[in-house]
C-alpha cells in the first residue's frame, strides 16, 4: 500500500518511509530538462510496468532520475549527457553484453544498468529483467506446466488421485 509524505507529497511504499523530504517533480518537469529520448524510453517501460500486479510508483525526484518503487525501489531511469541509463536490481548475476557498468552486488541483490539511446532498444529481454526486477528481484510467480500452483511440478498428478 503506498503512502505519500504530508510534506513533500511523494509516495513511497510503505508508511513513514526515511527519505529527504523534498519535493519531487513532475514527469512533465522532468522531460523538460531531459534528454530527448527519456521520454519514449520512459514510456515504453511504464506501459510495460503498468500491466504488473502491485502498487507501481513512479517517482522523478530530479531533473535526472526517476524512480520505479514496488515497496522499495526497483529501478532508475537517469537521463545521461549521452545516453538513459537504465539501473535495477535482480537477486542475481545476469551476464549480458548489454550490461553497461559493472555489476554491484548489495545485500543480497545484483544492481544492473544499461545504457539506452533509443526507445526501440527497450525489447523484450529487458522488460522481462524489469518485470523480475519488479517482483523484488524474483523471478514472477507462475502456475507451472499447467496444473495447480500450489502443487510442485514434480509431483506425479496420478498420485495425487482425488486430493487434486
Amino acid at each position: 500500500m503506498a503512502w505519500t509524505c504530508p510534506k513533500c507529497q511523494r509516495s513511497f511504499g510503505a508508511e513513514g518511509r526515511q527519505h529527504m523530504c523534498a519535493p519531487g517533480l513532475t514527469l512533465d518537469e522532468f522531460f523538460a530538462g531531459a534528454r530527448p529520448e527519456a521520454e519514449p524510453i520512459f514510456r515504453v517501460i511504464d506501459d510495460h510496468l503498468q500491466t504488473l500486479d502491485g502498487d507501481l510508483i513512479v517517482d522523478p525526484v530530479n531533473a535526472k532520475k526517476i524512480l520505479f518503487k514496488n515497496g522499495p525501489t526497483f529501478c532508475i531511469l537517469e537521463s545521461m549527457t549521452k545516453w538513459v541509463a537504465i539501473g535495477f536490481n535482480l537477486r542475481r548475476r545476469l551476464e549480458s553484453g548489454r550490461l553497461s557498468r559493472k555489476v554491484v552486488d548489495y545485500q543480497g541483490k545484483y544492481f544492473h544498468v544499461i545504457n539506452l539511446t533509443d526507445a526501440e532498444q527497450v525489447d523484450d529481454a529487458l522488460l522481462e529483467w524489469l518485470t523480475e526486477a519488479f517482483h523484488h528481484g524474483e523471478p514472477p510467480p507462475s502456475s507451472g506446466a499447467g496444473g495447480d500452483p500450489l502443487v510442485p511440478d514434480d509431483i506425479d498428478e496420478d498420485f495425487l488421485g482425488d486430493a487434486l
